[in-house]
């Protein structure tokens, strides 16, 4: 069995035109494999590419990533961690910015523009 590609959510909170979901971190995520033998961490392309799915989704946008704008890594992601991610739109900009973080820690943070205005079409 294939275990999802995203964490476990372990709750969502809307306001205005952000929403944060606290994440389980969960040590069985195969992301952990490898990504270092002394300590595992959570690589920063898992994080980033978890802030796309999750903001493209709420957000109804494709997943047409222009560029990346102000990445920061500031604290590495343990596992066996909970976090929040918060993640809002700038409509005008076609642009999510996020941020993880627990209370005052924060982990990484960025802004990721999008190719295109296009929202994805409910059917």
């Amino acid at each position: 069995m294939i275990k999802s590609s995203l964490p476990q959510i372990l709750s969502t909170t809307l306001s205005g035109e952000s929403v944060q979901h606290r994440l389980k971190i969960a040590a069985d995520l195969p992301f952990f494999k490898g990504h270092f033998p002394e300590q595992a961490v959570l690589p920063g392309v898992t994080q980033l590419d978890w802030a796309i799915r999750l903001g493209c989704q709420h957000f109804g946008y494709t997943q047409d990533v222009a560029t990346l704008e102000v990445l920061k890594f500031q604290q590495l992601m343990l596992p066996d961690s909970e976090v929040t991610l918060e993640i809002s739109e700038n409509k005008a900009k076609t642009k999510l910015i996020f941020s993880y973080f627990d209370d005052e820690k924060r982990f990484a943070s960025g802004r990721i523009v999008l190719n295109s205005t296009d929202k994805i079409e409910n059917s």
